[in-house]
């Protein structure tokens, strides 16, 4: 299991106008602690830039891939390929902001690609996936269809999952659960 993890104090800034630094923190750190859990019982490593973030993860029996300055993609991508060196053969990378994240274990099942997108159709959630497979990552605005398209580009069978539970995120006020 690989969470990237961006700094809790610069998480989520788009929040930022209906939530306080404190409250927005505690969210962030909120969601990812529920990612965490979700994720049992796998191996976990988070990936980060930041030693509060490394702390935490450590603190929550995580392995801590330290990436500075990679991006998104190039962090994943990075802790894909440590994970693969370490003879992890499968992964699932899920993201911290999944609210009512469960049961991610049974997502690597599958012995292809699985894909959970956003409840938007937009975004990519969750991607569980064998590690060496050259697959390239691409989050960001239209990142499911991009990974859809990379799943052909490789000829790698291709499951979507439209789970609620994992296709919940938070990116704007409107997707703060209420408390």
């Amino acid at each position: 299991m690989l969470v990237p993890v961006k700094s809790f104090a610069h998480a989520k800034h788009r929040l930022s106008s209906v939530l306080g630094d404190a409250d927005r923190r505690a969210l962030v750190r909120r969601m990812a602690e529920q990612v965490l859990r979700a994720a049992a019982p796998l191996a976990t490593a988070v990936v980060c830039d930041d030693a509060d973030v490394a702390d935490w993860a450590r603190e929550h029996g995580a392995i801590v891939l330290w990436e500075p300055g990679r991006g998104l993609n190039g962090a994943v991508q990075s802790g894909v390929d440590q994970l693969a060196r370490m003879g992890v053969r499968r992964v699932v990378v899920a993201h911290a902001d999944l609210p009512t994240a469960r049961d991610l274990a049974t997502l690597a099942g599958y012995p292809g690609v699985t894909l959970v997108p956003d409840r938007r159709d937009d975004g990519t959630n969750v991607i569980s996936l064998p590690t060496r497979t050259g697959f390239r990552f691409a989050y960001g605005p239209g990142s499911f269809a991009r990974h859809r398209a990379e799943c052909v580009r490789l000829g790698l069978a291709l499951r979507v999952l439209r789970e609620p539970s994992l296709t919940y995120d938070v990116d704007w006020p409107s997707d703060i659960p209420a408390p």
